[in-house]
């Protein structure tokens, strides 16, 4: 049965586990070329510049025995020099499995929705989906388990912190969102995540009282691609979320430090932290490639 994975929600809980598994077995392998995706393409669709999403997708699907097709929004111009159907429809006839990374998370639904095969969410506007399955891969090898961690997740409300809040309705955590009223992530997102009630979920104003006795902290650009107009007011609000030695002082003293990348060194984190003892911003960069070979084995195994 066709699936896809536009959110963490879209996997159960023995699902989300499962592959997260799967991955730290994949990892081991790492270079071997599996026959998973052999005689297959993968679409990858980007809208938006890539250093990690483009380049472990490319790779991954090479290890998984696929082949990548690269495609930009000048090639297609979804929905707009043709219909997000037709485009959906097209493409399944080409290809096994398809990518986007984009800005309009609906363009993304809309295409699962028409597509006959497995749609992957690289990057929306609104999630950031296989960034914080790969995070949970990385939290679970640095500190043996991720049920019931206390999350710190500090600065802006955006995708990724959404991607946290989803993640907190199908796994345990104790998760604190530090941010501003004026910078809080999705309202919707937010009410699901504390009605699932798996979760403990704060929402706190005060950075030191998020990352108390916390046993991960996050962080990331404070203004993300297609919002750098609000660079300078999302600094100036979020300027005491920086995470730095200081902030560190008051969490758990065996803590680690995460950021998705790319940073903006000095502004939302200080190098002496993101290249220190507590950082495993590099485990997270390397574990997109693995969460995602295991991502397109499961969608891969269920299409059959």
């Amino acid at each position: 049965m066709k699936r896809d994975f536009l959110a963490v929600t879209d996997f159960n809980e023995s699902e989300v586990r499962e592959t997260i598994r799967l991955a730290i077995d994949l990892k081991k392998k790492k270079g071997q070329v599996l026959d998973v995706l052999k005689g297959k393409t993968v679409a990858c669709i980007f809208h938006k510049p890539s250093l990690r999403t483009r380049i472990s997708f490319e790779v991954g699907i090479h290890e998984l025995g696929g082949h990548s097709l690269y495609i930009t929004d000048q090639e297609i111009r979804l929905g707009a020099r043709e219909s997000i159907h037709d485009v959906a429809k097209v493409l399944s006839r080409y290809v096994g499995m398809i990518e986007i990374r984009t800005f309009s998370h609906d363009n993304v639904v809309q295409l699962a929705k028409y597509a006959d095969v497995p749609i992957i969410n690289g990057l929306t506007d609104l999630s950031h989906p296989c960034q914080v399955m790969g995070d949970m891969q990385t939290i679970i090898e640095h500190k043996g388990k991720i049920d019931h961690m206390k999350v710190a997740y500090l600065g802006d409300g955006n995708n990724v912190a959404n991607s946290w809040l989803e993640a907190a309705t199908v796994i345990p955590m104790d998760l604190r969102i530090g941010t501003r009223k004026e910078t809080m992530p999705d309202a919707q997102i937010t009410e699901m995540a504390k009605k699932a009630g798996k979760s403990k979920i704060t929402i706190i104003e005060d950075p030191h009282e998020a990352v108390r006795n916390a046993d991960v902290i996050y962080t990331d650009v404070w203004a993300s691609m297609g919002q750098k107009d609000q660079f300078k007011s999302k600094a100036d609000l979020l300027k005491d979320f920086q995470v730095n030695a200081h902030l560190l002082s008051g969490a758990n003293p065996s803590c680690i430090v995460m950021h998705c990348l790319p940073a903006e060194r000095g502004r939302e984190i200080t190098d002496d932290v993101i290249d220190g003892p507590h950082s495993v911003v590099f485990d997270q960069a390397e574990n997109r490639l693995h969460i995602q070979k295991a991502i397109m084995v499961k969608l891969a195994q269920w299409m059959h």
